[in-house]
């Protein structure tokens, strides 16, 4: 059950011609440790295009929180930072406690755009690391975080 579900995940991730990138890590033991911040490297070939960059994370119902308080830092092809910034994700909703995203069982995936219309000025590989701001070393029932790279909707 489990290999097919995996299965689907994969084929439909494969199907999405607007995605320039995307990665998940996971965390040991589902715990996301303060000093275990993944890094992410992704390259940019179309400087005249605009992105959207959103955080995929996976947590279990066990969750202490209805939030995650995450920083990403990105950098550019030449090193310099080019942003830095906070950001709160909802798992779930502060007043019913339901749980967003995507799942069954007690494992949900939730994908939010953290950074959009974004125009990368440089083609080259950019560097986004993300850091867990909760104040708990460790910060458990994370069980997966990443980032995902794709070509802005047109509006």
């Amino acid at each position: 059950m489990i290999m097919c579900v995996a299965a689907l995940l994969l084929l439909l991730i494969g199907c999405d011609p607007a995605r320039v990138y995307e990665q998940n890590v996971d965390l040991p033991d589902g715990n996301w440790q303060i000093d275990n911040a993944p890094v992410f490297d992704f390259e940019i070939k179309d400087t005249t295009q605009r992105y959207d960059v959103s955080f995929n994370v996976r947590y279990n119902l066990q969750y202490d929180y209805y939030n995650l308080y995450l920083r990403h830092q990105l950098v550019g092809p030449d090193s310099t930072q080019l942003s830095a910034s906070l950001h709160e994700v909802l798992l779930m909703d502060s007043k019913t406690g339901k749980p967003l995203g995507d799942g069954s069982s007690d494992i949900y995936d939730l994908q939010v755009v953290a950074l959009d219309d974004v125009k990368f000025e440089k083609a080259g590989t950019y560097r986004i690391k993300l850091t867990q701001y909760m104040r708990r070393d460790p910060l458990p029932h994370v069980l997966s975080v990443g980032v995902r790279v794709a070509e802005a909707q047109q509006q």
